[in-house]
């Protein structure tokens, strides 16, 4: 559905996106995740056609999408700032995005205020900035998008609220195909909506996988010794993080799990435990792996 491919972009002699690949499938959700600086709002701002790349392609749909009217018409793009007209109503706007999206659902805007319960003759300059986010997601949804991209999509809404539009969002994927690729610093948050995950660091992705595939290729392990922990295991795969106390050691490691666990036990440890993984240790860690500034990082 969303197709990059050798993506570059340049702001005089910073290069913020450097041939960046990534593919998001029809129905699915894709987490894009980076520390701050790595480029993703300039990778956003490619996909809804604000900015026009120096090199390589984006398509959405097999189409272009730098000034194409027709991919706009079924794209909704949530930004971290959102943008209203000052005078309009929620009314008057829900209006005006009738008139650009062909998809828009009067039905489903009317029945959507038992959901927000927000007076729709209310000026939307005047609301508080989650009650923006809602009416944001409402006249979005209402859009019938074939494609969302939401960059910091719930900062701001209460816990209730952030649950009610994940699940209108989620139910749009499950029953329309809707795609969506999202930007946020909320790992847990991703970690219970996205099925595929994009890391991108210094203008480069650095993994890409279906989130099930990135948890099974990196491990973290609990090993104690009946004497001194030996230095130098496991050899096999790659080390993200050690840490010892005395004759325990904890560590995170990237590689094929029975090899790792198979030359960890030749070590004879009195105790060998598999500990879960979450999201944000697995982003953690794959920057530590390659030299971002982690100092000390406890598990």
């Amino acid at each position: 559905m969303i197709e990059v491919r050798g993506l570059s972009k340049s702001f005089g002699q910073l290069k913020a996106l450097d041939n960046v690949d990534i593919t998001v499938n029809k129905g699915s959700v894709y987490g894009l995740l980076g520390p701050n600086g790595a480029g993703k709002t300039t990778l956003i701002k490619h996909l809804v056609g604000v900015y026009r790349q120096d090199a390589g392609s984006v398509t959405i749909d097999g189409q272009p999408v730098y000034e194409n009217m027709a991919v706009k018409s079924f794209l909704v793009y949530i930004p971290d700032e959102l943008f209203f007209f000052s005078e309009y109503s929620i009314a008057e706007t829900a209006r005006f995005y009738a008139s650009l999206y062909p998809g828009w659902d009067w039905e489903r805007f009317h029945r959507l205020k038992q959901v927000f319960a927000i007076d729709i003759d209310r000026r939307i300059s005047r609301l508080s900035r989650g009650m923006q986010k809602q009416v944001a997601f409402w006249l979005g949804i209402c859009a019938s998008p074939r494609v969302m991209i939401l960059d910091e999509p719930v900062d701001g809404l209460d816990p209730v609220m952030r649950k009610k539009v994940w699940s209108l969002v989620l139910q749009d994927v499950a029953e329309r195909e809707t795609t969506v690729l999202v930007s946020s610093h909320n790992l847990r948050e991703l970690e219970d909506v996205c099925d595929y995950i994009g890391i991108l660091h210094n203008g480069k992705i650095l993994v890409e996988k279906d989130l099930d595939d990135l948890k099974t290729d990196i491990h973290k392990l609990q090993v104690a010794f009946a004497g001194e922990a030996p230095r130098e295991l496991p050899s096999t795969g790659t080390i993200l993080h050690r840490e010892q106390n005395g004759s325990i050691v904890l560590m995170v490691v990237k590689g094929d799990k029975e090899n790792i666990l198979s030359e960890v036990r030749r070590a004879s440890p009195v105790i060998l435990d598999v500990l879960p993984l979450t999201l944000e240790e697995i982003f953690i860690y794959e920057l530590g792996g390659i030299g971002y500034d982690i100092k000390s990082v406890l598990i």
